[in-house]
This record gives structure tokens, sequence and C-alpha cells, in this order.
């Protein structure tokens, strides 16, 4: 295993230090409303729920959108084995929320321990995983040194790593070759990824190419009666959606929509900012404009004479995704990096999206290859290819074009399945 000063300078400030730093950060985020206060020991490591008899495979992700990709790889891991439980670990409120709802049975969430090594030695000694899997590449070094020298077997899932990541990472090369050297295989969404991991340390023969899960993954969910009322709603309507939007690009879209609307005056847009919680500044921005609009948060619904539906709610993607036929994936147009394109893909909307997509660049490139995506670069260029994509057999030869792309890179989450059986079953051998 590869020695490095700055990692064993890192553990021995976590084994002595960062226990009353990690204290501080604790405070600091319950102030701000990013913990849980009644999971807050979750977070030191100190579980909130027995473990369960039996073999436990433990996925760690980041966020809402890297566990949102592993479910489908969770259900698939769950039928293989009746006798497994799956621990899943995040480390953002909004992420509990949506695997509260989404989780399987025989699957349990947790907060993720903070990267002090009397937290994380706490976590491992109650879970005892048979097998570990980082997904994408957050990864925190205590965490990944203390389950290695456990023997527990290490899987790095849907790698992927950006530029940026990669010259952060530079500075300390030393300490992430120590890191991804106790890997014993990953699996990266791309050759760019590779590449960059090849650079830090990672072993050539360690690593395959597998594209990413989230072409795998179930199409997002929604309610039937909701989606049935909201269709009665908004039928022969022309509608078009804006997903997952940042801050500075609702007003660019905005923009869009009302030269969109010079062709089509009845033209909906339903507007869903990636973080509800800007519902109200959005709102207000749009009273500034001077749009008649409905919210969803209040229970309201898109009239004829509103042209903008604020769709302020959490986990209702999947509703608007069916509901529209033309869907402007956020995070583009400002730099931001992207968002996940497949989920429109699955569920039959023609995409349109900005410049910057770096987190998804080769996903990206793809869809547009097929014939599944369109790059626009201003209001403009957004607003005329929505007027465009209005004529439903344009908006259809897209969305036909995108399922066929996701439909190719469906036996994403069979390679990975069956790296993940076949290292528990090497784990539970003698």
């Amino acid at each position: 295993m590869a020695r490095s000063l700055t990692l064993g300078l890192y553990l021995a400030w976590s084994a002595r230090g960062a226990r009353t730093f990690a204290e501080r950060k604790l405070r600091e985020r319950l102030a701000d409303g990013k913990e849980d206060a009644a999971r807050l020991d979750e977070r030191r490591g100190i579980a909130s729920l027995p473990r369960p008899d039996g073999p436990l495979v433990w996925f760690h992700a980041a966020s809402v959108g890297e566990s949102l990709a592993l479910l489908e790889l969770i259900r698939r891991a769950l039928e293989e084995r009746e006798d497994l439980t799956v621990l899943v670990t995040t480390g953002t409120v909004t992420s509990a929320a949506v695997m509260a709802d989404r989780l399987p049975e025989r699957a349990i969430h947790q907060f993720a321990p903070l990267d002090a090594k009397r937290f994380v030695t706490a976590f491992l000694d109650h879970w005892k995983p048979d097998v570990a899997i980082w997904t994408e590449s957050e990864l925190w070094p205590t965490l990944v040194v203390e389950t290695h020298a456990r023997d527990i077997p290490m899987l790095l899932l849907n790698a992927r790593m950006s530029k940026a990541s990669h010259d952060k990472w530079r500075f300390a090369r030393g300490m992430v070759r120590s890191l991804l050297g106790r890997f014993q295989a990953a699996l990266v969404q791309d050759n760019l990824t590779m590449v960059y991991l090849r650079r830090l340390g990672m072993p050539v023969d360690r690593m395959k190419v597998m594209g990413t899960l989230k072409e795998g993954a179930a199409a997002l969910p929604c309610n039937e009666d909701d989606r049935a009322e909201m269709a009665k709603v908004l039928a022969g309507r022309p509608v078009w959606l804006a997903a997952s939007t940042h801050e500075g690009e609702e007003k660019l879209v905005l923009q869009a929509h009302r030269m969109a609307m010079r062709s089509s005056p009845r033209l909906l847009l339903i507007l869903v900012p990636r973080h509800p919680e800007r519902a109200d500044e959005i709102a207000e921005h749009l009273q500034a404009e001077g749009w008649r609009f409905a919210r969803r948060s209040a229970g309201e619904e898109p009239t004829d004479v509103a042209p903008v539906f604020l769709a302020d709610t959490m986990g209702e993607l999947g509703l608007w995704y069916r509901l529209s036929p033309i869907s402007f994936v956020g995070g583009s147009l400002v730099a931001i990096g992207g968002h996940n394109p497949f989920e429109p893909a699955a569920l039959g909307s023609a995409i349109l999206h900005g410049p910057y997509v770096t987190n998804f660049v080769d996903i990206y490139d793809r869809l547009r290859e097929g014939g599944a995506a369109r790059l626009v670069s201003s209001p403009e260029k957004l607003a005329g290819q929505v007027a465009e994509l209005l004529n439903p057999d344009e908006a259809a030869t897209m969305a036909a074009a995108a399922w066929q792309v996701i439909s190719d890179g469906a036996d994403v989450t069979d390679r990975a399945l069956a790296l993940i059986i076949d290292t528990l079953e090497e784990a539970e051998t003698p």
C-alpha cells in the first residue's frame, strides 16, 4: 500500500483534533438547517437502528442525485439475495427525505459519519458491512482507511471525476494514490474519468469503463392520480418544462418563454427549481416582471390566464416529465455543470440543454449524436427550439431517439450487480 505523509498527518489529526472541529461544524450546520436534530447522533457514528442479521452491503452516496442513481441497483441486489440487507449513507437532509420515500424493504438509510476517527469507528463497529461501495468520487480519508483496515472489500462504483476535482486532488497526489489503492475494483462512467483516476494512482487493471448507473435507473415515479388530474387540467394546452433550474437561470428561461409565447399565446411553462427553498425568491421575481403564475405548493392549478406554473415541491419531477413533451434540463445555461438527462429521456420528453454540462458531457454528446437532445446557448435559441418542438412529430422523434440511447446503456446495472454479488460471495467464502 502506497504511503503518504499528507495522509498520515490527516489521520493523526482525525484521531486527535477532528472531533472538536466536527462538533463545531455540526452545531453550525444544525443552526443553518442543514442537519436533522433528531438524527444528529448518526453524524457521530451512533446508529439509530439495530444492525439486522445476515450479510449487509453498504453504499455511500454524496447526496440526492447519487443516491437516486442507486435505487434500481439496490432493488435488484435485494431480489438477487433474499438474505441481504442494504445500508445507504448520505450527507444531506434532502437526500434522507428522498430515501425515506424511495428505499425498498430491507434497505436502511443513515447519515454518514463525519470524518473523525471516533465517529468512523463507532459507525463501523455497529454496522460491520460485508462489502463497502463508494459512488461517484466522494472519498473521506478516515472512512476509507478504517474500512480497509477491517478487511472489508471496497468498490468504487459509478465513478466520475471532473477536471476541477482532478486538479484539486493533484496537490495531494500521494494521499489520493494511497486511498485509491485500497479499492479492489472501480467501475467508472467514462474514459476521461479513467484517465484522471489513472493519473492520480488508481491501478489501470482495477478499472473498467461502464457508463453511468443513471442509464439503468428506473424511471422517476409519480402519483398516477395526480398525473391523470393534471393531464385533464392541461388538456389541449401546449406545455414545456424547465427542470432543475438554478439562480440566474430562471430569468433566462422566462425571457425564452416570453418570446415563445409570441407564436403560441396559450403556451404554459412548468418551472421546477432545483432547490424548492428558492421558490419565494422566484415568485417575487415573477411578480416583479408582471407574470401571472400559479404555485404547486399552494395547491393552485395552472389556469389559462397563468402562463407560468411554479412547481415548487420536492420529488415530483417524474410527474412533470410525463406531462411535458419538451424539457429544458437546468444547471446548463449557468455554470453549474448540468443535471441528469436520462430522467426526461426515460419518460418520453425531448431534451434541450445549455452549454454548461461538464457533469454529464459524454452523456449529452451521445444524446445529441443520436438526435435526442439539442444545445441552446441563449434565451433566443431556447425560445426557437421550444417553438419548433411544439410540432408533436418533432418532439416525438426526439423522444424516441432518447429512448433508444438509454436502452443501449441498460446493461450498466447488470454489470454493477454482478460485481457486487461476486464480491459479496468471495467475502463470504472461508
